[in-house]
């Protein structure tokens, strides 16, 4: 022992105390998923304070020279230890009564309980110190290094403070209206039971209105169960806010809802409040599950293997390499979709897993940051099977079912997750997003960490050829951009079974009218031609501005693939906005084909014959309140300025701007909504809006018209000068910076984004000593490279989707099924499981490979 004092007093400089800030890694490695529950444990680095697994710790002693770890092991207890044992001396575990998580009376974080051993290691040799060990040396030693331990042992992890650990549901805060809240004197008196709704008489779901004592049945929900609005109805006709859910009413309180303010709040008053009508709060007993007691019951079954689509069928589990589940940390459910689809494709196999060797000897000392280590981390994780194993059967539990579970050990990907999300105003939550948004927001992380080398996103990556047509000079202007998804509406006119819809309908009117339950509502039949005629339908374009007539007039507008790529990602646009603007999903069944052509559907360009539009801006907008004078443009004098520059800031109506913000939509688009109708009111923009909500560059920043034109055709002083002093001071000339900027409407970051993925066509720009272009005239410059895109047959084989289960993109569940050597399975999570009846019909994004030819 006295060798090992030695080293560790030899050693105690790199031992550090964690302090208030530092970011301690003791849950999960930093280049695996190894933890200390992992055969071998985990090893904390005591200076970096980085995990690591037993087959990494080495790596990482042999490139640092660190010596000292903390080495955590974590065994777990059996359930018949943990639960309802006397023996424990730990009281049963108690079912959830508060929606609630980390608090007393609130979902479990942790349910799992485990044995663990922690001691000091020291490298090369592995010598191990134990805490009794630390008792026999000098006391340098072991102050510093049980300080160590203990700040080791204490500190949060980044994996928890990355989680929501503590969160309360029941949280209300107090109506605005109790204080004050107006009752009529009508002598209505309710009886402490035997209610019913005035309407219908159903018995169940009872709503009171507090200000007139009306008692009527709740909301109806999405699967047609509830009640039948009759309160909410209420509420529209008379705008009376406050109602409280009659048979939850206790000495303690009672479910008070808000229809004003659209939230469950508190009353402070309520016992007063319920006085009016005859009610004594004090004597009252409950006797319906409050809407608290609803949601819990309802989280309890998300888990459940029953919710998911294929649960009229036995699933055969599975395991092995290609078939690891995913950990869900909380809604992260469309993340785990998204990325098991991404690594069956072989350009992100090849990028991230056939490399991880030489991309894990090149990770930077900090590998929990570095975006192309937790990308490989990832893919290695899934596909190695390493990680798919079954997951430890609840200690034996006789009660649990015989059949297999499906549940894997699996990964989570925490570090991954962070990663991607950090900085992002959603995927940085834990809250449910929509799986087709991250995946573009993954292909966008990839494209800016990938500018040198292979880039697997371009297996996605295809031009789109837009073709416009002045219907008045019959001339053509035609523009190509980059996309990675084919969007395909949802036609619910072209449903085959357009006449049960209607007959549901009817029913459903009657059953309103009569106050009885409505009949469950049919599932649209939808063709999948039809969504696909309606991508390639020639387009009405009303407000069109031409160049050749120098005026609006109509034009259409026909979209076609300029390029096909090899894999072919579709969403089905199943998320609309009611006529209240409340977001709903379409629930459709659409016949997706295992095969597709979309040869018929390529681009060829200019036409033999057919004249193109003039390249000339149209004007800037103006308004009748604003007198527009002239600004210098390329060719514009002092004397002469009326070629004016289309750079000329509008004025927009800030009212107009404000409300579309208030209903959510983006500045930016709210802005164009207005700049493009003219400033001509409200209804105008929103029908702008809801026109173009699906476009690529919709949230991007307003481009005014001729803003986009070729370097030097406008002047530099329309580039930001502190935008440019940025760039320049990252090594680049002032005429690099200033296409980069025009390149990308003057927005500095994406200009930076622009600027290094162009590095090639940059380099090649001859720079005069006063730093302006000498490639020539504006007319004989080349236009710069476009983006690169791989083309090839439009045939495809479907091989992967995404199913979303829920009634909004931002709650639910999602599920991927992806073809596996001819057979279909299932990914749910933790769950891998051969897929029986694969729900190709109710998928909300479609993955297709090409097919040789």
């Amino acid at each position: 022992m006295a060798e090992v004092s030695e080293i560790l007093m030899s050693v105690l400089s790199t031992v550090r105390v964690p302090r208030p800030g530092d970011r301690v890694h003791k849950d999960e490695c930093a280049l695996s998923f190894a933890s200390p529950e992992s055969e071998g444990g985990l090893y904390v680095c005591m200076n970096s304070f980085l995990g690591f697994g037993s087959q990494f710790v080495e790596r990482h002693h042999a490139r640092t020279g660190q010596r000292a770890y903390l080495h955590i092991t974590r065994t777990r207890k059996s359930q018949k230890e943990d639960d309802n044992s006397s023996g424990s001396g730990d009281p049963p575990k108690k079912k959830p009564t508060r929606l609630a998580i980390g608090i007393e009376g609130g979902f479990d974080v942790e349910q799992e309980q485990y044995e663990e051993e922690v001691k000091v290691v020291l490298f090369p040799d592995r010598q191990e110190v134990t805490s009794e060990d630390l008792a026999t040396m000098p006391d340098v030693v072991r102050e510093r290094v049980s300080l160590s331990m203990t700040g080791l042992l204490a500190a949060d992890s980044v994996s928890q403070t990355l989680q929501v650990q503590q969160w309360d549901g029941e949280v209300r805060q107090e109506s605005k209206h109790a204080p004050d809240l107006k009752q009529l004197d009508n002598g209505v008196k309710i009886p402490p039971s035997g209610w019913k709704c005035e309407v219908c008489e159903l018995q169940e779901n009872l709503w009171m209105n507090l200000t007139d004592g009306k008692v009527l049945c709740g909301r109806r929900y999405f699967d047609g169960s509830g009640g039948n609005n009759h309160a909410l109805q209420h509420f529209q006709q008379t705008g009376y806010p406050l109602a409280v859910k009659l048979g939850t009413i206790t000495p303690d309180g009672a479910d008070v809802y808000s229809y004003d303010e659209d939230d469950m709040v508190l009353d402070s008053k309520l016992a007063e409040h319920l006085s009016h009508f005859g009610i004594d709060m004090m004597t009252m007993e409950k006797t319906e599950r409050t809407m608290t007691e609803l949601e819990i019951a309802v989280n309890q079954r998300v888990g459940e293997w029953e919710v998911i689509q294929e649960s009229g069928t036995t699933l055969r589990p599975l395991w092995g390499p290609g078939l690891t589940g995913m950990k869900n940390l909380g809604n992260s459910c469309y993340l785990n979709s998204v990325m098991q689809v991404l690594f069956t494709v072989p350009d992100f196999q090849e990028r991230y897993v056939s490399n991880i060797d030489k991309i894990l000897d090149e990770a930077p000392s900090d590998p929990t940051q570095d975006f192309k280590t937790q990308v490989a981390k990832l893919g290695h994780g899934l596909l190695s099977g390493e990680y798919s194993k079954p997951a430890p059967d609840p200690a034996d539990d006789l009660s649990a079912p015989s059949e297999p579970r499906g549940d894997q050990v699996g990964i989570a990907p925490r570090m991954f997750k962070a990663l991607v999300g950090r900085g992002h105003p959603e995927f940085s939550t834990n809250r449910q997003q929509d799986a087709q948004e991250f995946l573009l927001h993954f292909i966008n992380m990839v494209e800016r960490n990938c500018r040198s080398g292979p880039n697997p996103s371009e297996a996605f990556r295809f031009l789109v050829e837009e073709r416009i047509v002045c219907q008045q000079s019959q001339k053509a202007k035609y523009t190509q951009r980059v996309d990675y998804i084919v969007q395909l509406p949802v036609l619910m006119d072209q449903a085959t079974n357009a006449e049960e819809l209607q007959e549901a309908e009817r029913l459903r009117e009657e059953a309103e009218s009569t106050g009885t339950p409505p009949p469950a509502a049919p599932r649209a039949q939808i063709p999948f031609s039809a969504c696909l005629d309606a991508l390639s339908e020639p387009e009405t374009l009303t407000d069109f501005w031409s160049s050749a007539v120098q005026g609006k007039t109509t034009a259409t507008k026909t979209t076609r693939f300029a390029s096909f790529p090899d894999y072919l990602v579709i969403q089905i646009k199943k998320f609309t906005f009611g006529l209240d603007w409340v977001p709903k999903k379409l629930d459709v069944s659409i016949d997706v084909p295992d095969t597709l052509d979309l040869s018929a559907l390529r681009g060829t360009g200019q036409q033999p014959g057919e004249e193109l539009l003039p390249e000339v801006a149209p004007p800037p907008l103006m308004t009748p309140d604003v007198e527009v004078k002239g600004i210098l443009g390329s060719h514009g004098t002092e004397e002469d300025d009326s070629l004016y520059s289309p750079l000329l800031s509008p004025v927009l109506d800030d009212s107009t701007v404000s409300q579309l913000c208030e209903m959510g939509f983006p500045l930016e688009a709210c802005r164009k909504a207005v700049y493009f109708t003219g400033n001509t009111g409200i209804d105008a923009a929103m029908n702008w809006v809801m026109g173009h909500m699906d476009d690529a560059d919709f949230s991007a920043p307003l481009v005014l018209p001729g803003s986009s034109s070729a370097p030097g055709s406008t002047p530099t002083e329309s580039v930001p000068e502190e935008h440019l002093a940025t760039i320049v001071s990252m090594g680049f000339s002032r005429d690099q910076a200033t296409r980069a900027l025009r390149a990308t409407s003057n927005v500095l970051e994406r200009a930076v984004d622009w600027i290094f993925s162009h590095l090639d066509d940059l380099e090649s720009m001859e720079v005069s000593e006063g730093g302006r272009s000498e490639a020539g005239s504006e007319g004989s410059r080349d236009p710069p490279p476009g983006p690169r895109v791989r083309d090839g047959p439009g045939k495809y084989e479907l091989f992967a989707f995404i199913s979303h289960m829920g009634t909004s993109t931002m709650c639910g569940h999602y599920v991927c099924h992806i073809k596996k050597d001819q057979q279909w399975v299932i990914f749910n999570d933790q769950k891998v499981c051969a897929s029986e009846k694969p729900p190709k019909d109710l998928g909300y994004l479609y993955f297709y490979r090409r097919v040789a030819e």
